[in-house]
């Protein structure tokens, strides 16, 4: 790992900083929306802009950088997002807004791969499992240290968007300025979603629903929070429970995928988070109760994300992982466009707890939807089975498929001395 370390460190530092930027942007809007008075609503459509952009920009930067390169995409992306991120405080309309996060979320999502595209090629066969492993924690781990950063001045003024602008700026800095060459890229075409369903019905069900669950987590959480009355702090915390609770379940949970039916796995972890949702509304606990339950949402949700395309790719051929790993993220966009919608409307309708309700029926759906496929297939034995791969929803196809690419050489490395 350390000599991992020593040949990535620009571009994790980089990402480090883009991601505590990203980070403390979605969760200072939310809260700045309260103090504005902006309806839940449209706040709600303020979130989804991101995602929106985001599916586009999964469709369009790849042939964006093929044009005109990698260093020029990522360039113009970077100071896009900056540029953007200063706008938020100048203009507190709720359709600007939507249109300013759409631009944030095809900037991001260029960004991430052209990130991707240097990191997979800056990294030898024997070390490429390791540096996508420690690009995924720092993923997660930079959105944790953003939520510390909104406490450091008041979220009316205009200084906790200058903090995430600058940060974004100075991310560009070592990435751009290390030794590493431009990466050779080639576009990634979608498998058909009949033959992805196919191959997979619970991924490519199980992989909608959960872009419905994590666009909720990490666009309205500070929009329910700000809703319910909590202070800055009690939103920040409670927003770093739920990517810190990822972070720390994801090995564990992946150490039992790879010796246990996956589809069951699934099913326990969906139905843990349904009762968690269930308890939260019964119970109305507490902070501290709600920080516990978000640690909760997370630690299972992001999990689930993962051990889902991994289910997938065990039924997949090594040549189809770049093809169907595009096809599902698709399907993702697709349920997180709807996310913070109809969780938005569900809680000008019936109150904070349409925040949990919906997430909780989507919970219920997979688990009842997994329950019932584990009766139309066998189970994989733990040899036929892929090694499991940390993988998070900001990954695109590109990391996705080199990870799981990673995953199955590490699983047949391993068949041979078992």
């Amino acid at each position: 790992m350390i000599s991992v370390l020593r040949t990535t460190w620009p571009l994790l530092l980089g990402i480090l900083l883009l991601m505590v930027g990203n980070g403390m942007q979605g969760t200072l809007l939310g809260i700045r929306g309260g103090i504005e008075g902006i309806p839940t609503f449209q706040m709600s459509l303020v979130m989804t802009g991101y995602f929106g952009g985001f599916l586009l920009g999964s469709l369009t930067v790849p042939t964006l950088i093929k044009n005109v390169g990698h260093v020029r995409v990522f360039a113009a992306l970077g100071s896009l997002i900056s540029a953007t991120l200063i706008l938020f405080p100048v203009e507190a309309n709720w359709m600007a807004w939507t249109f300013l996060r759409f631009l944030i979320g095809f900037c991001f999502c260029g960004v991430y791969v052209t990130a991707e595209s240097w990191l997979n090629t800056g990294t030898s066969n024997q070390n490429r499992g390791q540096a996508l492993s420690a690009y995924m924690i720092v993923q997660l781990l930079g959105i944790v240290i953003a939520q510390a950063l909104l406490n450091v001045a008041d979220p009316a003024g205009f200084l906790l968007f200058v903090i995430p602008s600058v940060l974004v700026s100075l991310a560009f800095t070592p990435i751009l300025l290390s030794a590493q060459p431009a990466p050779q890229f080639e576009t990634i075409k979608r498998m058909s979603f009949a033959r992805l369903y196919r191959a997979s019905p619970l991924g490519c069900v199980g992989i909608f629903l959960m872009g419905g669950v994590f666009a909720v987590l990490s666009g309205m959480s500070s929009v329910w929070g700000a809703q319910i009355g909590l202070s800055v702090a009690q939103i920040s915390v409670f927003v770093a429970a739920i990517y810190a609770g990822g972070l720390v379940l994801q090995y564990p949970i992946g150490w039992i995928s790879d010796r246990y039916d996956r589809r069951k796995l699934v099913l326990i972890l969906s139905a843990i988070g349904g009762l968690c949702g269930l308890i939260v509304i019964a119970v109305q606990p507490g902070t501290l109760g709600l920080v516990v339950a978000g640690a909760i949402m997370g630690g299972v949700a992001n999990p689930i994300y993962a051990l889902l395309l991994a289910y997938t790719n065990d039924y997949l051929d090594q040549a189809d992982m770049a093809s169907a790993s595009a096809g599902l993220l698709f399907i993702y966009g697709i349920g997180s466009m709807g996310g913070p919608i109809i969780t938005g409307w569900l809680m000008g309708v019936i109150g904070p707890d349409g925040f949990w309700i919906y997430m909780g029926v989507l919970f219920a759906l997979l688990t009842a939807y997994a329950a019932w496929r584990a009766t139309q297939r066998r189970a994989l034995t733990p040899d036929e089975q892929g090694s499991f791969a940390v993988i998070t929803p900001n990954a695109t196809p590109l990391a996705v498929e080199a990870v799981l690419d990673e995953a199955q050489s590490d699983s047949q490395a391993q068949a041979p001395a078992a």
